[in-house]
């Protein structure tokens, strides 16, 4: 199967090379803000977006009287920035995002600028358009191996600039085995995953993952280092120090999350043939008082991961939908319980006595609802939920819930949403 990966490599650039690839992060950054503008002044007149190619032609009109550094960077920089800020509006015409706003130089994810053209690959370099050969500190042998059999095709580079280190994405279209599904032989080939705070995931067969909380643990050191940029002087040597350091705070917590996170994600998508998650509303609970800690676990990138790493080895992903009330559901007699608080980190079942951590019951019930799907006459359509069917589609083996799923029905009818944090 073909599909697209990217390979990031951190740079290694001489001076004159930063320079250059400041100078077109800059280029990027500029030409978004003044086709921004452009766009903005269409809509408050009346009048028709312009495209991206009618934002590059008016560029080139303009660029040679007020950018006379154009001819310093390469026409990728601007022209891959109109294109960006046209998917943008799209997006937000279609209400998927907000507004596009302006980009600033301070904020990380603005620094960045895409290029096409003549790009190749070298051991330990990467041929960058206008930059030229930059060393990477990385070994590049994996992607020049897959370019060398016809496996990889270079589609872009995005390079992006994070505290004072430099960094290449390039972008390919990539040949991969197809994957074999593998098959389910007993129940415990599938694993229900459970995420929360108290721990990061808690899975079906009783392993409990506890998250790195990368944030929680620099916050002081954050805190402290905020406070010393504020006291400096405005546009003096020691404020650009500040900034750096705590750029470079930044950074680390960052990359701590994404190393948890991807190893974590590997290993589930190599040894779980069949996975059962819940679609937790992350973007509506990041807007509660448990916000921060939402933000430092990183739920959104986790199930993002999860998904295309799951189709690269064979694994099945199952999400259960929000309605599903994996926490109010005891996993063994299926009494369907009221609102549980979150202080509750012991779920007690009226009805059977059980009395089990909440996580790992909420765990159960996803991994039943995976076995319903696999199993029951909905069984093709994993992931989606029938509609006075129970959840999953199919009967729970070895569980009788004639009584619990009526009043579930009822409350799904209602229109109520139980998705929230475990």
């Amino acid at each position: 199967m073909r599909l697209t990966q990217a390979f990031r490599f951190e740079l290694d650039p001489n001076a004159l090379q930063r320079k250059a690839l400041s100078q077109h992060i800059g280029a990027a950054r500029f030409a978004w803000n003044w086709g921004l503008s452009l766009c903005l002044k269409a809509l408050e007149e009346g009048k028709k977006l312009p495209s991206a190619p009618e934002l590059h032609k008016a560029w080139n009109a303009w660029k040679r009287e007020g950018a006379p550094w154009w001819t310093e960077v390469s026409k990728c920089a601007p022209q891959e920035a109109f294109r960006d800020l046209e998917k943008a509006f799209k997006a937000w015409r279609a209400g998927r995002a907000r507004l596009p706003r302006f980009k600033r130089k301070k904020l990380t994810p603005d620094n960045k600028a895409r290029l096409t053209g003549s790009l190749r690959v070298f051991p330990r370099h990467v041929q960058l358009p206008r930059i030229g050969k930059v060393r990477s500190k990385e070994p590049t042998e994996k992607l020049l191996r897959l370019l060398g059999e016809g496996k990889a095709r270079i589609l872009s580079a995005t390079i992006s600039r994070e505290a004072d280190r430099f960094y290449v994405s390039l972008t390919c279209e990539v040949e991969r085995a197809e994957p074999k599904p593998r098959e389910v032989r007993s129940e415990d080939d599938v694993v229900g995953v459970d995420l929360g705070l108290s721990a990061f995931a808690v899975l079906s067969d009783g392993t409990r993952i506890e998250a790195p909380k990368p944030l929680a643990r620099k916050l002081r050191l954050l805190k402290r280092r905020s406070k010393q940029l504020s006291r400096k002087e405005k546009g003096s040597n020691n404020q650009k120090k500040a900034a750096l350091a705590l750029a470079r705070l930044h950074r680390k917590v960052k990359n701590l999350r994404l190393d948890f996170l991807h190893k974590l994600t590997t290993g589930l998508a190599k040894t779980k043939p069949v996975l059962v998650v819940e679609d937790l509303n992350v973007k509506g609970l990041s807007r509660g008082f448990l916000s921060r800690s939402v933000a430092d676990v990183g739920w959104g990138a986790f199930r993002r991961m999860l998904a295309y790493k799951a189709e690269w080895y064979g694994a099945t992903l199952l999400v259960a939908p929000r309605s599903f009330p994996s926490t109010r559901l005891c996993s063994r007699c299926g009494h369907l319980h009221g609102r549980v608080p979150l202080s509750q980190r012991v779920f007690r079942c009226e009805a059977c006595g059980l009395e089990v951590d909440r996580d790992l019951n909420a765990a159960l019930n996803l991994k039943a609802y995976g076995l319903a799907h696999l199993t029951g006459p909905t069984g093709s359509s994993p992931g989606s939920h029938a509609c006075g069917d129970p959840p999953g589609g199919g009967t729970v083996p070895h569980r009788d819930r004639s009584t619990s799923y009526g009043s579930w029905k009822q409350e799904v009818a209602c229109g109520r949403d139980f998705g929230g944090v475990k």
